[in-house]
């Protein structure tokens, strides 16, 4: 009898379901039932699990693998370009033991050898969130699709609601990401995108934080030294933007000083709603991490050169800003629907599609 290997059994197993033309809700429920005796194996990584959104997005992955027969093994990134690369290492010397694997890198071509070792050895690869090389790089490797949302989009369009109700005028200062990661890269572009806009803004602080809510912390207070008449701050998250009001709140309380994030956390949803933080934005984790599970159970199920034919190279993972806003336009009280998210927060739904993974 001739032998199949688990991958070979996993597209024969989705072709006799109907291959690429499986809807979607069936290949959950054939997952659930194959879960139970063969379940698809998956490594998966991001930055860091201290960070908020990272620990959202690996709950959000674990709950899209339990619908679709997916056994995700986690491996944490630890904010460390070096500690990840180490786990990769881990990873690619045992290739047979993946049906797909998906990463948010800390460091751009940080993980080029260990992936090419995977890909080499037929095992689909996403990217979430930081390009794992550059573009024709990440082509050329052979990775299947790289899952992101607009970096840029999201900084300028919290930093327009900065410059808005700052009137276009004030020093405002940025706590970035780390060095090597692409999305903060991005991000620190589109902080400087919108202040080129505005020749009132000066900007009288840029530095790297490294995700790290004590060094945001620390480099708020500093600046709070060097700048008392501060007006705002910008943070390429919203871990370090709620560690920055936190350090003006305790600077003192006469401090006027607005704050937005990026990432649309609970914690920082509800702070909008308080007044905390002016803005934030979502990257949506759950649609990131989600949808790498599903593009990877779907690339183990029907075969690697049929998932390269279906799946696009690049999705963007999209999400809107979030103020606390309320466009209450007497003139279209009869017609709300003409109103900006018709006159109403949509903080209640951005909540609940977190609390069940879908943003």
């Amino acid at each position: 009898m001739a032998k199949i290997d688990r991958r070979g059994f996993l597209k024969a197993s989705a072709m006799l379901g109907g291959g690429a033309l499986t809807p979607l809700l069936p290949m959950m429920m054939n997952g659930i039932a194959r879960g139970q005796d063969a379940p698809i194996r998956a490594a998966m990584s991001n930055a860091g699990l201290q960070a908020s959104w990272c620990a959202q997005g690996a709950d959000a992955a674990m709950y899209w693998g339990s619908l679709l027969g997916v056994e995700i093994t986690w491996f944490d990134g630890e904010l460390d370009a070096t500690a990840q690369r180490a786990r990769f290492d881990q990873i690619a010397s045992t290739p047979d033991d993946w049906d797909f694997v998906a990463v948010q890198a800390n460091q751009i071509d940080a993980l080029i050898e260990p992936l090419q070792i995977l890909i080499d050895a037929g095992v689909p690869v996403i990217g979430m969130d930081t390009l794992l090389a550059p573009f024709d790089v990440q082509q050329e490797m052979g990775v299947l699709s790289f899952i992101a949302p607009d970096n840029v989009f999201m900084a300028s369009s919290v930093m327009s609601v900065l410059v808005s109700q700052l009137g276009g005028v004030g020093k405002v200062a940025r706590l970035g990401g780390q060095a090597g990661h692409t999305g903060a890269q991005a991000r620190g572009q589109g902080f400087l995108n919108a202040v080129a806009q505005f020749p009132g803004l000066e900007v009288v602080d840029n530095q790297l934080a490294d995700w790290d809510i004590n060094v945001a912390a620390q480099i708020t207070e500093s600046i709070l030294n060097r700048t008392p008449d501060l007006n705002a701050i910008y943070a390429d998250n919203d871990d370090m933007a709620l560690a920055a009001r936190q350090a003006i709140e305790n600077f003192g309380p006469d401090h006027d000083i607005l704050v937005v994030g990026i990432d649309a956390m609970p914690s920082a949803l509800e702070a909008v709603q308080d007044g905390r933080l002016s803005a934030t934005v979502r990257n949506p984790s759950c649609r990131i991490h989600g949808w790498s599970v599903v593009a990877g159970a779907y690339a183990a199920s029907v075969g690697l050169e049929q998932a390269r034919e279906d799946i696009p190279f690049f999705i963007l993972a999209d999400g809107p800003a979030v103020t606390g806003a309320i466009d209450a336009n007497p003139e279209f009280a009869e017609e709300p629907w003409k109103l900006v998210n018709y006159g109403m927060s949509s903080i209640p739904g951005q909540l609940w599609l977190q609390e069940h993974f879908l943003l």
